[in-house]
């Protein structure tokens, strides 16, 4: 047809990384915001400007480092993931065999996210939808939690087979994590699931 305008395609780009200190303060207040009514309502009703006006800043800022509220919520189960591996570096667990050490990794870290259930809800939604051609930061999150479970095991240097038992332990323990948020299996049942999981899939794991 003449005339007629063909809808504009938003493109793809990568979002800005902070670079200074009040780069990375202001980076820092965004996640926190975000968290925060992550926290207090259901991801449908998070708005970008509610992040923005809670951050202290414009929305053009908060679309630069986050082009979508997808790469937002990624963002901050990135930053989630770093606290927990902090937390668990403070207070390291010590266990006997390396399928104990990383149950009690999987049950503190569950137990933590579910007492935000909305906020993990989020999270977990916004990972599992992200490519990560488009979303970079979605790699972080599988990185850091398998840098976790190695450091509970104790591993240095993996073997194939280790990290094949890891990567399907993750799906697994992620998995569990969305039954629970859903309400289709208790905690008990979760963390039941995770210790059979370690037991059955950890149970070749090497220690060098």
């Amino acid at each position: 047809m003449m005339g007629a305008t063909l809808p504009r395609i938003a493109e793809v780009r990568d979002a800005a990384e902070p670079s200074s200190d009040e780069q990375r303060a202001r980076h820092v207040r965004m996640l926190e915001a975000a968290a925060e009514l992550g926290t207090e309502k259901e991801l449908s009703r998070v708005q970008m400007h509610e992040v923005a006006k809670r951050a202290g800043v414009a929305i053009g800022t908060l679309y630069r480092y986050f082009p979508s509220k997808t790469h937002l919520f990624v963002a901050v189960m990135v930053e989630q993931i770093d606290q927990i591996g902090d937390s668990f570096a403070k207070h390291q667990v010590q266990s006997a065999n390396p399928q104990d050490a990383v149950y009690e990794v999987l049950v503190r870290a569950t137990r933590g996210l579910l007492r935000r259930p909305a906020l993990s809800t989020a999270m977990l939604q916004s990972s599992s939808t992200a490519n990560v051609a488009t979303v970079p930061d979605v790699g972080k999150i599988d990185r850091g939690f398998r840098q976790i479970i190695l450091d509970a095991a104790g591993i240095e240097n993996p073997t194939e087979e280790d990290n094949t038992g890891l990567r399907l332990l993750m799906q697994l323990w992620f998995g569990v994590i969305q039954s629970c948020l859903n309400g289709r299996i208790s905690i008990p049942d979760a963390e039941y699931d995770i210790r059979k999981g370690c037991d059955l899939l950890l149970v070749n794991l090497s220690r060098h």
